[in-house]
């Protein structure tokens, strides 16, 4: 018995060194042997078995020696961006996104397709199925390893058994898209709320890396938050943390998709901005007007940002208003989380120069002070993309965590 528990040990400590090993070599890389060894403080022989074993698997490449200190300079490790390749995809409310990166996550391939709640689940899943079929093809044919696939939606997720329970928008339940998308593609398959996975693609690789404690605010039609605390994402007791946009903040307020009144995304999501404006614009034949040909079914976030950027006093006005409103829902999660950093993403990201005056004023007067002193509020580094890297993220989070496996 002693000698199972011995070899039971023995792997797991394999396995958290590879993943160490990895895990710096994203971050920090290209490091020698004898840096990483340095740095992790593991004997050199326990290094050089690692990277052994990672080059084996060809997840590890030599890119050069490094600078001479004096002494024998040793050769520069890399994470090897051919060692595989993974899938990242959104299935959001009026649109399919996804890509193709390689094994350091950088984009091979990319479509963005758009579709309508209308349509009904079967036909937006079979189109993205037809799109992740494309884009493992493009894998292959450079001949790359498939790692996996990550998927981001908008609503409730069981993490764990990979089902979508509820997303209002879309006005689907009950959907066991981990497993059925497993059987189909032979790979393992991510599902995750979509603002979680634009969090965790921001910590990975976007404006929080080094950030500890975060939270991402998802505008898409809806909007959604990522809470990550100590470095992990936030799911609470049941794996549904985070709908901040379905807080009550009037409660006999508009109606919203989740079938309650007064949720704080009927002020301040997408829709509201577009809401807002046309009510100001009215008749108005001014800079808003022409960008749409006088359809104001045409106009979206980016249809108010450009009429904003021209001068356009209506577009100017109204996300003065919603940022007000984003700053004062700010100010509360603040004060209950205490994070480092506030992301603004999806629309929001896109209106952010006209949102960020006013949401800092806002803030900074519903704010503690305590809780104010280090919080800092940016625009996502990825904007649209946020979530679709945040899926592949989950993907490579897998790998890096138990790379045995």
């Amino acid at each position: 018995m002693a000698s199972r528990h011995k070899t039971a040990d023995q792997t797991l400590v394999r396995e958290l060194n590879t993943s160490l090993i990895l895990e710096s070599l994203r971050t920090s890389g290209p490091l020698s042997r004898a840096g990483l060894s340095t740095m992790l403080g593991l004997n050199r022989s326990t290094v050089s078995s690692v990277i052994n074993e990672l080059f084996e698997d060809n997840l590890v490449m030599e890119v050069g020696l490094e600078s001479s200190t004096g002494g024998r300079p040793g050769m520069l490790l890399a994470l090897n961006p051919d060692g595989g390749c993974a899938v990242g995809i959104e299935i959001g409310v009026d649109f399919i996104s996804i890509i193709l990166t390689d094994f350091t996550a950088k984009i091979l391939w990319r479509r963005r397709v758009e579709s309508h709640p209308d349509e009904g689940q079967d036909v937006i899943l079979g189109r993205g199925e037809a799109l992740t079929e494309e884009a493992l093809a493009f894998g292959e044919a450079r001949g790359m390893p498939q790692m996996g696939i990550g998927v981001g939606l908008p609503g409730l997720v069981d993490v764990e058994q990979g089902e979508l329970v509820f997303a209002p928008n879309l006005h689907w339940r009950d959907v066991p898209l981990g497993a059925l998308w497993e059987e189909r593609f032979g790979l393992p398959v991510f599902v995750e709320n979509e603002a979680n996975a634009a969090a965790l693609g921001e910590y990975y690789f976007g404006v929080a890396q080094n950030v500890q404690s975060l939270i991402y605010l998802s505008a898409g039609v809806g909007l959604g938050g990522g809470i990550m605390i100590n470095g992990k994402l936030f799911r609470g007791s049941s794996g549904f943390a985070g709908e901040i946009g379905h807080m009550t903040i009037e409660p006999d307020g508009l109606l919203c998709g989740c079938g309650k009144r007064g949720c704080w995304e009927t002020l301040v999501g997408p829709r509201a901005i577009v809401r807002r404006v046309r009510e100001k614009a009215g008749d108005d034949e001014g800079i808003l007007s022409r960008l749409v040909d006088g359809d104001n079914s045409l106009i979206d976030v980016s249809v108010v940002v450009e009429a904003a950027e021209a001068g356009d006093e209506a577009a100017i006005t109204a996300l003065r208003e919603v940022g007000e409103q984003l700053g004062i829902g700010i100010a509360n999660l603040v004060n209950v989380f205490n994070p480092e950093l506030v992301v603004l993403g999806g629309a929001l990201s896109l209106a952010s120069a006209f949102l960020m005056p006013s949401i800092e004023e806002a803030v900074a007067a519903h704010m503690l002070s305590q809780p104010g002193e280090v919080v800092e509020i940016a625009a996502s580094a990825h904007g649209a993309d946020a979530c679709v890297v945040g899926a592949v993220a989950l993907v490579l989070d897998d790998i890096l965590r138990q790379p045995t496996l």
